[in-house]
């Protein structure tokens, strides 16, 4: 007898069975999957993780940064507090024992008579900065690179660094060469396979002022969406210190070129000083994301250097750092309002950062420092005229800093970001 033939309404409950069954078994592949493996992004490539439990989503303050041996002291900001005079421990080395402070910040040889802006220490409020420690630097940089990128203030923060550590490397175990028309500079202790570097791009982005050595443009132009032209120099950095914000300030809208440098007809638009800086901190931030791995890299921003040019410390009207041998003791002060709104377009691009960048906040402490800057008393490039030598202060470099000085406490508050990151 042939078997009845199946009515529809029967068919159509194994269909739904049969459904259910598939949808029960994909669901149960699908747990053992998750609880199986995840993958996390890792220099910018996708790489699987196992893992045993779940664990809580961290913040990025709660993972221990890279570099870090220890915490710095709970609510200390270290970036406030007031400078002090100690005779004990400052300077940190002396101007003729560093043959790497280049003869513009060399100001004892070029005749300042006084050696007292050397023995000054930043003194947080409430709290202290970790001391200086040359042979943990060296021991941490153990096959790694570290570099500065930026203008000839970083360069000078740069050569800091170096006059800070190299007398623990003998001799002939150390090294600086120059490349890419004296654009990297690299300083290497061949005994520990490090290099400390420095890298000129003043504005990050490329632009028409990236010769190291000719660069003095008064018609600056800057190439949008550029940062990869000098980036590639940069990729397998483990420590890597920006800083841009002087040659942005010119008092004039920023000339951005949004196609080549090689184009014959060149499409320019104008920027405010502000929106042209955040392009370039929009331009900063994606590269790090992309090509900076937080598990074993760091990335520091070092804030406006300030100038004193103007007087405007309530000093000789039309004054400025010629002659100064003082600090500036009002605890207010702060110097011209086109930093504050600099200093606005930095938090807000940095707030929105995926990668965490250690912010150096320098300004401030270094505007006190009238006294500190080079002033007249370092190499000149020009011949001076008479009227200029009738008038020191209508020459007077109020910009960059004589070493040792000012920017060995940049490289103190550095290194104790490096180390002890949990510091304010």
């Amino acid at each position: 007898m042939k078997a009845p033939p199946l009515s529809s309404s029967g068919f159509l409950r194994k269909a739904r069975l049969s459904t259910y069954l598939y949808t029960l078994l994909a669901f149960i592949l699908l747990v053992a999957i998750i609880h199986g493996e995840y993958f996390v992004c890792t220099s910018g490539r996708l790489e699987p993780t196992r893992v045993t439990s779940p664990a809580p989503v961290k913040k990025i303050e709660d993972y221990k940064l890279p570099f870090a041996v220890g915490k710095g002291e709970e609510g200390c900001d270290i970036f406030s507090g007031r400078w002090v005079r100690d005779e004990l421990t400052r300077p940190r080395y002396e101007e003729s024992e560093c043959p790497y402070i280049q003869p513009q910040l060399t100001c004892q040889e070029h005749g300042r008579p006084e050696t007292e802006y050397q023995k000054w220490r930043w003194q947080p409020h409430g709290c202290d900065l970790p001391s200086f420690n040359a042979t943990l630097m060296l021991e941490s940089l153990r096959g790694k690179r570290m570099m500065f990128v930026g203008d000839s203030l970083n360069r000078g923060q740069y050569v800091s660094m170096i006059c800070l550590l190299h007398s623990l490397i003998p001799q002939h175990k150390k090294s600086v060469q120059t490349y890419n028309n004296d654009a990297i500079t690299v300083f290497r202790a061949s005994d520990y396979n490090a290099s400390i570097e420095f890298y000129w791009a003043p504005f990050l982005l490329e632009s028409n002022s990236d010769n190291a050595v000719v660069h003095r443009i008064s018609d600056r132009i800057v190439r949008k969406g550029s940062i990869n032209k000098h980036g590639k120099h940069w990729k397998g950095v483990d420590i890597l210190v920006f800083n841009t914000y002087l040659w942005w300030v010119t008092g004039q809208d920023m000339k951005i070129l949004k196609g080549s440098f090689e184009d014959e007809e060149k499409e320019i638009m104008q920027l405010s000083t502000e929106e042209a800086y955040r392009l370039a901190m929009k331009s900063m931030l994606k590269w790090v994301t992309r090509n900076m791995n937080r598990t074993n890299t760091r990335v520091f921003f070092t804030a406006m250097s300030p100038t004193h040019s103007k007087g405007d410390w309530g000093g000789e009207p039309g004054g400025n750092c010629y002659n100064q041998t003082t600090l500036i003791q009002d605890p207010n002060y702060w110097g011209t309002d086109s930093r504050k709104s600099i200093m606005k377009v930095i938090g807000e691009e940095f707030g929105k950062s995926k990668f965490p960048i250690t912010f150096l906040n320098i300004t401030q402490l270094s505007s006190y420092r009238k006294d500190a800057h080079t002033s007249i008393y370092k190499k000149q490039w020009n011949p001076l005229t008479p009227e200029q030598l009738a008038n020191p202060a209508s020459y007077a470099d109020c910009t960059h800093w004589c070493l040792p000085g000012l920017q060995d406490t940049w490289n103190e508050l550095l290194f104790a970001k490096l180390f002890y990151p949990n510091s304010s």
